[in-house]
């Protein structure tokens, strides 16, 4: 395998000491894992804004903070300068935030640094040392799913405290480790207070991981810790060990409530066609 450049640089650098193999390539990035002295680590290399499938959507960037005025008129004039600093904001991102949240106890790959546009941080592994699977990719039993749902709730609960929103979450940005499951990709987390769309996110996110664990146990399909969750941050009382029910009583004279419900049931529904989509493409793989 041919070393990538940004790869090279560590290298020489002596940041890291080899490149293994490459893990996996995705919409944003390619994912390499490498050994630095004793230890083996993942990177990943992120990809140019031309080659990216993932559209920096105007949602996603609202409420991020940009260095200074001159590279805030820049980006909205989208000059070559401006999408030299976007690319840059963008890149930034996912470093700021996995450094805030894992210092605030949510449950993320370590960091280890941020070199050349390369993020070096923890490769997550399963019991035998093996990368570890995404979640989308187990089979559960009934009281792991319930156990799971425990646990990623706590960390979307965690993320909400620091003030973001994962903004893309779904069974393929969890991966399963020995003590259970561990949230990954950050680079389209917004922010919750400065985000017109941050409540619709929010509950994107809930929804995609209770549509998918609801498989096999079906009573979380009917649970609405997401639109409870919002309501308690929007009151300023969420604590990080604030107890959530699952119990939501909306306010039917302000809102349609069948309405609601029918978006809820979409969102749903949606996860459940992508990630049948996603297996049938694994499966024409195999052939």
């Amino acid at each position: 395998m041919k070393t990538p450049a940004q790869l090279q640089e560590l290298i020489d650098d002596g940041v890291i000491d080899e490149v293994l193999r490459p893990l996996k390539s995705g919409k944003e990035a390619a994912v390499y894992v490498v050994r630095s002295g004793d230890e083996v680590r993942c990177a990943k290399v992120y990809k140019d804004m031309a080659q990216r499938s993932f559209q920096q959507r105007v949602q996603y960037q609202e409420g991020r903070k940009v260095r200074g005025s001159r590279e805030s008129r820049a980006i909205g004039k989208a000059s070559k300068y401006g999408r030299k600093q976007q690319e840059t904001a963008w890149k930034n991102t996912e470093v700021e935030a996995l450094y805030q949240l894992r210092a605030a106890g949510v449950r993320v790959p370590e960091p280890f640094g941020y070199f050349h546009g390369v993020l070096v941080m923890e490769l997550v592994t399963d019991a035998d040392g093996y990368s570890a699977p995404r979640l989308g990719e187990v089979e559960l039993e009934p009281e792991q799913a319930r156990a799971f749902h425990v646990i990623l709730l706590q960390q979307v609960k965690l993320m909400l405290c620091c003030g973001l929103i994962h903004g893309d979450l779904s069974p393929y940005n969890v991966l399963v480790g020995p003590d259970g499951p561990i949230v990954i990709d950050f680079p389209q987390v917004v922010s919750a207070a400065g985000n017109n769309a941050a409540r619709t996110m929010l509950l994107r996110d809930v929804n995609n991981l209770t549509a998918y664990l609801g498989r096999w146990a079906p009573e979380l399909l009917d649970t609405w810790y997401g639109e409870q969750m919002w309501e308690i941050f929007q009151a300023g009382d969420l604590l990080p060990d604030t107890e959530l029910t699952g119990e939501f009583t909306p306010d039917e004279t302000a809102v349609d409530l069948d309405s609601v419900r029918e978006a809820i049931n979409d969102a749903r529904e949606m996860a459940l066609i992508r990630e049948q989509g996603r297996q049938a493409a694994a499966e024409q793989d195999d052939y």
